[in-house]
């Protein structure tokens, strides 16, 4: 089951390719990071974490600065991190990023 995102670029209307993204569940004693990956052609970055270690608090932190600047677009947030619950670690979490220089929205997934 697990943890997977994707990330599209809502001004090109297409897949957000080379981005950065990192996995951590966030502790009373800080964070600790799970995993990392970066998007694909598609966007995607499937699975992040095949096995959710425990219900819980996670973040997804994607370092959208770099793909921007890659483009050559101004951009006004140079990271977009995505905190979310956990309650069944038996279940499957997808959260997308759509995605623009100024702006970015989310939502759960399936």
């Amino acid at each position: 089951m697990g943890i997977s995102t994707h990330i599209l670029d809502t001004t090109l209307g297409r897949p957000a390719r080379g981005v950065t993204v990192r996995l951590e569940q966030v502790l009373a004693t800080g964070a600790n990071e799970l995993a990392r990956g970066v998007t694909d052609a598609d966007g995607r970055v499937k699975p992040l974490l095949q096995t959710i270690p425990s219900a819980g608090t996670y973040r997804l932190h994607f370092d959208v600065a770099s793909y921007f600047a890659g483009q050559g677009v101004e951009a006004f947030y140079p990271a977009v991190s995505i905190d979310f619950v956990v309650k069944a670690a038996s279940e499957h979490y997808h959260v997308p990023l759509l995605l623009n220089p100024f702006g970015y929205s989310t939502y759960r997934g399936s």
